[in-house]
């Protein structure tokens, strides 16, 4: 295995592992979110654009 060879599979490994890791990332955010909203939903707040509940 050459020099040049070796240089390129670590990057493509760095960069895979940043790629999972933003994945993660943004996958564990969601989930944060989405419980918050659930939560503030269950305190009786309602998001602005839910016009289900307005009195037209």
């Amino acid at each position: 295995m050459s020099a040049h060879a070796l240089y390129v599979t670590a990057a493509y490994g760095v960069s895979a592992l940043a790629i999972a890791g933003l994945i993660i990332w943004i996958l564990a955010d969601q989930r944060a979110r989405k419980r918050e909203m659930a939560e503030l939903e269950a305190a009786g707040l309602r998001r602005r654009s839910d016009r289900s509940g307005a009195a037209a």
